[in-house]
């Protein structure tokens, strides 16, 4: 697909929070094509990225030194903040900033699931998110990485409304490990994925949503990262969902890459 328009409980925005804000939008400018827009002293130096003429992304300086630095944050289409607090808390999570409105672009809030994992809403005003899906340096895919599926799953089916599909496992509730998956499905159409990561990563990784970005050659995109002093964590590895790679910016924050099999059709 190209155009692009998020259903409610789908993936609208993803951003960056970064030690070192004028390189990475540098480096991302390099690697997708991004330019960056002017940072907004009204809001903290905020920046969106565009491609393609629309905003696809964002990136903001670190405001608190002794918070997390270079990450990607990830945020879901609400039309009812007040409504979605009240299904968050219900369902286990717990607000980490409230429903505040940005301007007339827009009402963010952030909240963790019971499994640990950040997640973010959006409700659009005059910010309506990205609105191109699938062609180079726009998104490919969001995925919550859980390191506890069980919690996940009940939360964004309750928080969502969303039905979620068992890939790999034969829909087996006692399956576990890295082919434990979950696609998140709005309607009929599927934005995201939760995938078992309690045996993929170290116990003093928490869960985290992780940012997939569409490339046009998976192999050339990694090679790029590492020229401009990125790292490279998983190089680019056939699936049966496409060419995927995980790699790293100059200053840490990590994203993946993703480029679909042939004779997909988004």
């Amino acid at each position: 697909m190209s155009d692009y328009s998020a259903p409610i409980g789908a993936p609208i925005w993803f951003d960056l929070m970064s030690s070192e804000p004028d390189k990475a939008a540098e480096f991302y400018g390099d690697i997708f094509g991004w330019e960056a827009e002017e940072p907004d002293a009204e809001f903290g130096g905020y920046r969106n990225f565009v491609k393609n003429g629309k905003r696809i992304a964002g990136c903001g300086p670190v405001m608190d030194p002794n918070g997390p630095s270079d990450v990607w944050s990830v945020y879901l289409h609400t039309a009812d903040p007040a409504a979605t607090v009240t299904a968050v808390e219900k369902a286990g999570g717990s607000m980490m900033v409230p429903p505040m409105d940005v301007g007339e672009m827009g009402t963010m809030m952030v909240a963790t699931d019971p499994a640990g994992a950040v997640i973010g809403w959006w409700k659009p005003g005059t910010h309506p998110g990205f609105l191109e899906w699938g062609t180079h340096g726009t998104p490919y895919w969001f995925e919550c990485q859980s390191k506890d599926y069980a919690k996940s799953v009940a939360f964004y089916t309750e928080v969502l409304g969303a039905r979620i599909e068992e890939v790999g496992t034969g829909g087996d509730p006692d399956a576990v490990g890295p082919d434990h998956y979950g696609q998140v499905f709005l309607g009929e159409s599927s934005y995201s994925g939760i995938m078992d990561a309690a045996k993929l990563f170290p116990a003093e990784v928490p869960s985290f949503w992780q940012v997939y970005v569409t490339v046009d050659d998976v192999a050339a995109t990694v090679k790029h990262v590492e020229a401009l002093g990125g790292g490279v964590m998983m190089a680019g590895e056939e699936t049966p969902y496409g060419t995927l790679a995980a790699v790293t910016d100059p200053f840490g924050a990590v994203f993946c890459l993703g480029h679909p099999p042939a004779g997909w059709e988004g």
